[in-house]
């Protein structure tokens, strides 16, 4: 029955990606790719960039840290409110920046996600013991606790004073479902999960005052069985001197 149950959610070529270690390496190649970008783009006003040889550790410190409230969308769950913190680590090498939080929304499955779901239950039950059942599984919740490493290219714009950036990070999401048709069942077993993921984003940030920033952001999460674009706003409390 474990390889029928596993259909109930469908699969997805995403959840690939992190088999027999090639997360990392698509993430130590994002990584490169951020670092090339960065020296590209140091001519257009752009953080000063100088050389390949200059992205080390040595400019890696706690630079600030601020909270966000947002917005997000996707195919399966119905749209939402989103909160979460960020933490600047510094920088990586010439304006290429990592950061790193999370994110957290609670949401409903969409109708037409939740009949889906009923249909595989009765698919399945129709396999296993060939009699033909309905099934209603009610409201269903799902959350997610994303925590995300991220590192983008950061650069000035001179004629408006406020800084941009774009990259790209990994994310560990923390999914739980629940509902009362659900409870301690295998549907709710295949919805609570802690899964591997990837994102894009790009932002604009506003530096009211050399001790705090202002930033909207979008971000586009992807993995398996789920993806969603979120767009927040938030402060951020700024140690140290630098971009």
């Amino acid at each position: 029955m474990g390889g029928a149950v596993a259909r109930i959610l469908g699969g997805d070529s995403v959840g690939r990606i992190f088999r027999g270690g090639a997360g990392a390496r698509i993430l130590r190649g994002g990584a490169t790719i951020m670092a090339a970008a960065a020296l590209l783009m140091g001519g257009g006003g752009a953080v000063q960039a100088q050389e390949l040889a200059d992205f080390d550790y040595e400019n890696l410190s706690f630079r600030g840290a601020g909270l966000a409230f947002g917005y997000m969308t996707s195919s399966r769950v119905e749209s939402t409110g989103t909160w979460g913190a960020r933490a600047d680590l510094g920088f990586l090498g010439p304006g290429v920046r990592v950061t790193t939080g999370f994110t957290r929304w609670s949401s409903f499955l969409k109708a037409s996600e939740v009949r889906g779901l009923e249909e595989r239950v009765e698919q399945l039950v129709l396999e296993q013991t060939g009699t033909v059942t309905s099934v209603d599984l009610g409201r269903i919740s799902w959350s997610d606790v994303a925590f995300h490493a991220d590192a983008h290219v950061l650069w000035r714009v001179p004629a408006v004073g406020v800084y941009t950036y774009a990259g790209a990070g990994g994310t560990a999401h923390i999914l739980r479902g629940s509902g009362e048709a659900i409870e301690d069942t295998f549907v709710e077993d295949l919805l609570d999960s802690i899964r591997a993921g990837l994102n894009v984003h790009g932002g604009v940030e506003f530096p009211f005052h050399p001790r705090f920033r202002v930033y909207g952001e979008s971000r586009f999460e992807f993995l398996e069985n789920l993806r969603y674009l979120q767009v927040k706003v938030g402060g951020q409390f700024m140690i140290g001197n630098g971009p």
